[in-house]
């Protein structure tokens, strides 16, 4: 038989104890967050550079700037891979003419296009094919306009002295929940330095 004065002593220790330990468990209770932590699952979304290149000059350009940014880099490659004659915009019938000609052309890509959840910002480039994207971009950027959604597109372009023209905007009508910027046309031999200054510039 328990003495009465530890009884109550035991009884008055209980009592104090339970509201501690209401709060304790209080499902609704909340705390700040320490600003340090960081989830390893969700790092820093990656940079991606993409490039249409029917010769080889654009992904030269590419290339140095996937490297000077510590960008990935993928190719989209044709389906039906261009040839010289193809590529002839003298020629009215050529394949490119042909294309370029008709708006709702989207060409072959062979290959699947990365998994572009893990990037938040994609380069586009290409050559300037009739003062515009080659219509192969355009299927490119359709193909993927749901996985563009929310993720900054930025065009980069070369050619032998025509602008960028309506790229941007027409990029931005494919991809409408994307965030187009405004694109660039350089030179083919722009160094690796002026490439990663524009890149780090917006």
């Amino acid at each position: 038989m328990k003495h009465p004065a530890l009884a109550l002593l035991a009884a008055a220790c209980a009592a104090l104890l339970m509201p501690l330990c209401g709060c304790a468990q209080d499902p609704d209770a909340t705390s700040t967050p320490n600003p340090k932590d960081t989830d390893p699952m969700n790092p820093q979304p990656k940079t991606l550079v993409a490039v249409f290149s029917a010769t080889g000059t654009t992904k030269g350009v590419a290339e140095r700037l996937a490297s000077a940014i510590g960008a990935d880099f993928h190719e989209i490659v044709p389906a039906a891979p261009y040839t010289p004659a193809d590529l002839d915009w003298r020629d009215k019938q050529s394949r490119s003419s042909v294309e370029m000609a008709d708006r709702a052309s989207r060409p072959a890509i062979a290959g699947a296009a990365p998994d572009l959840s893990a990037y938040g910002t994609v380069f586009v480039g290409f050559p300037i094919w009739w003062y515009r994207e080659p219509r192969i971009i355009d299927t490119f950027v359709e193909n993927n306009a749901d996985a563009l959604a929310g993720k900054t597109v930025v065009p980069f372009a070369t050619s032998g002295g025509s602008g960028m023209g309506d790229s941007t905007a027409n990029l931005q009508a494919l991809a409408p929940a994307a965030r187009v910027l405004e694109g660039r046309r350089f030179r083919a031999s722009v160094p690796a330095e002026d490439l990663k200054a524009w890149a780090e510039s917006f």
